[in-house]
């Protein structure tokens, strides 16, 4: 079987699925998603170099780099073709853009029954001051396409939330604005795989991001059946194949699901748990592609 990997060569993460892999006797090359070519009237759809990526069966997307809205949508395209043309792609495009689009995955599990964070999203400043009342003024403002915790300001004074906006306003960006959620400092990745939700961890910050590339600290979780069921859900509503499931418990009591990353880190995973997330996907995705 041919695996390939979509993303930055030489990482930790791609060097951890490629030496997993290599431990089951495939090599696994890596390929930078800026490199795709596509091509129409000929035989070579998609490659790089003289490379056909329609020669693997599956392909294991591991990071899409920040760029331009063209040459977002231009990368996505490239693995909608690929997928279309019968490869395997994990996690699917469609996943990956439900994932990274906050509100919409939010909206999906909402959907679904889940429970989530009261959250306007708006375009319009008197809109978005309206709604810093209606969340009680104390709302966590996000950008609608982040990670790592990055961009998020927590705002509880209506003078910072005028200003906030208004510099908000000058960039035509979008109000996502999201009740502050108490929840003592803490919060839980669970780590799904296919129907499994498979290990989790508890990350404690020093401040109310909890993000480990903001200084948190995580310490193993042992998963009960509510959150292992909550947390395969959320990926499922996605349709996600694997996900890390970002959840607060909330210091009232029960959880709040915050949102799906479809394209998952799981160092800090595997630090606070040694759990081997790529020796696990490897053997998932090898097991599930025919």
């Amino acid at each position: 079987m041919k695996i390939a990997i979509v993303g930055k060569q030489k990482t930790w993460y791609t060097r951890a699925l490629q030496t997993a892999f290599k431990a089951r006797g495939i090599e696994a090359p890596c390929f930078p998603v800026t490199r795709l070519v596509g091509t129409t009237g000929s035989k070579l759809r998609l490659s790089i170099g003289n490379e056909s990526l329609e020669d693997y069966q599956a392909v294991l997307v591991r990071s899409i780099p920040g760029g331009s809205l063209e040459q977002i949508i231009y990368r996505m395209d490239a693995l909608h073709r690929l997928e279309n043309a019968g490869v395997r792609i994990l996690n699917s495009p469609s996943a990956i853009e439900r994932g990274v689009d906050k509100y919409y995955a939010l909206t999906l599990m909402e959907d679904e029954g889940l429970p989530v964070p009261r959250t306007i999203v708006t375009e319009w400043f008197d809109d978005a001051m309206a709604a810093f009342d209606q969340l009680g003024r104390d709302v966590v403002v996000k950008p609608l396409f982040g990670s790592e915790g990055r961009g998020m300001v927590r705002v509880s004074d209506k003078e910072v939330a005028y200003r906030t906006f208004r510099a908000l306003e000058l960039g035509r960006y979008v109000y996502y604005l999201q009740e502050y959620v108490p929840h003592g400092r803490e919060d839980i990745r669970v780590f799904v795989v296919g129907d499994h939700a498979v290990a989790a961890m508890t990350r404690r910050g020093e401040t109310w991001k909890t993000n480990i590339s903001n200084g948190a600290r995580a310490v193993r979780l042992r998963l009960d059946k509510k959150l292992s069921d909550m947390s395969v859900r959320a990926a499922k509503a996605l349709e996600a194949e694997y996900a890390g499931v970002d959840i607060l418990p909330m210091e009232g009591g029960g959880y709040s699901l915050i949102e799906v990353n479809t394209i998952p880190g799981w160092k800090g995973l595997k630090e606070a748990t040694g759990f081997d997330a790529a020796g696990y996907l490897a053997d998932f995705v090898l097991k599930t592609s025919h």
